[in-house]
């Protein structure tokens, strides 16, 4: 009999557990699929996302490397063409890359007003990551150095002629020679002493201010 009551009790429990999954498949049934549903999708559109990120930087690698073997192959209209287009619809830092050269290929062309305000636009543009802005400034002020104004060169370069700025060499060369050129002697000497004093100046740049400085006293000058 015992038996009997254990096994009617167990039935019993069985069923009004069925009843309560009954109840509450009824009352969250739909949130649950919809819950399901949106675990699946977040993970298709994660597969999703990463294989379009993959292959639009492929994308534009590639038509950015294309770009580059038109202006090496002296095709200028095709790959200014090409370079607009990955400025307009290129992914990651391509677009940007894209802007630099096709700035590169107006100054190489001679149109240097177009190439200056192009590298300027870059060096303002506070998406672009620091140290592309910081190159497109230096590739202003050395434009500027022969077709601007001391003024001009040191509204793109002189914040980078700082101690802490890793660009700081280029941009007191920069600011040195747009002095020279002015005919500022005592302001250019002391573009290129700082060049000269500092202990990580690329040999390069150093001997080339060594050598102004060198010109400089010899002229009387300064």
């Amino acid at each position: 009999m015992a038996n009997q009551d254990d096994s009617f009790i167990r039935e019993v429990n069985e069923e009004l557990r069925s009843d309560q999954m009954k109840a509450i498949w009824t009352r969250f049934g739909g949130l649950i699929v919809a819950l399901a549903a949106l675990i699946v999708l977040g993970t298709v559109g994660k597969v999703g996302y990463d294989y379009w990120q993959e292959t639009s930087s492929s994308r534009s690698g590639d038509a950015f490397l294309a770009a580059l073997n038109l202006a090496r192959e002296n095709k200028s209209d095709e790959a200014f063409a090409a370079l607009t287009a990955l400025e307009k619809d290129g992914y990651g830092s391509y677009p940007v890359l894209a802007r630099l050269r096709t700035a590169t290929l107006q100054a190489q062309k001679g149109e240097t007003d177009a190439a200056i305000a192009a590298f300027s636009d870059i060096g303002k543009d506070t998406r672009i990551p620091p140290a592309l802005r910081d190159a497109a400034r230096l590739r202003a002020a050395y434009l500027l150095v022969d077709n601007g104004t001391y003024e001009q060169v040191s509204s793109e370069v002189e914040q980078l002629a700082v101690p802490q700025n890793t660009m700081r060499h280029s941009a007191r060369e920069a600011l040195g020679l747009a002095a020279y050129k002015a005919g500022d002697f005592a302001r250019a000497k002391s573009w290129f002493q700082q060049i000269t004093d500092d202990k990580e100046s690329p040999r390069g740049v150093m001997g080339r201010a060594q050598m102004l400085l060198d010109v400089i006293a010899a002229s009387g000058k300064a």
